[in-house]
């Protein structure tokens, strides 16, 4: 005989927990990484920060990847957390919920755009 202690709790739901948790975390890290480095070329370059100088630290084909790549992470990060501001505060009309998440997903891919644009001037 299953004897069975407390109540039973219904999970409901999207489940993304851990993977959302985690996916924050890396694309906190891989941000923060990158404006480490960033931070480290200005801060070592000599003289004034001229538009030469600054263009030079993103002129080269790795660093437009490096970039993007980070520019990537942050609409992820900024889809997960929006995502789940949506899901977690706009709860009693369903309606509003999606219409916020299809904006967001619409912004975000409008943001990408934009930054293939700056990047590779389009």
């Amino acid at each position: 005989m299953s004897v069975n202690y407390g109540s039973k709790r219904l999970v409901v739901g999207a489940h993304y927990g851990l993977r959302d948790w985690l996916a924050q975390r890396v694309t906190g890290g891989l941000m923060a990484i990158f404006t480490v480095l960033v931070l480290g070329q200005v801060l070592f370059t000599s003289g004034p920060i001229t538009y030469e100088i600054w263009a030079g630290i993103f002129a080269s084909q790795w660093m437009k990847v490096l970039t993007f790549s980070v520019i990537l992470a942050l609409l992820y990060h900024v889809w997960v957390g929006m995502r789940d501001i949506w899901m977690d505060y706009v709860t009693s009309i369903i309606w509003l919920r999606l219409s916020l998440q299809i904006f967001t997903i619409v912004w975000l891919v409008g943001c990408a755009g934009w930054a293939i644009q700056v990047l590779w001037r389009l």
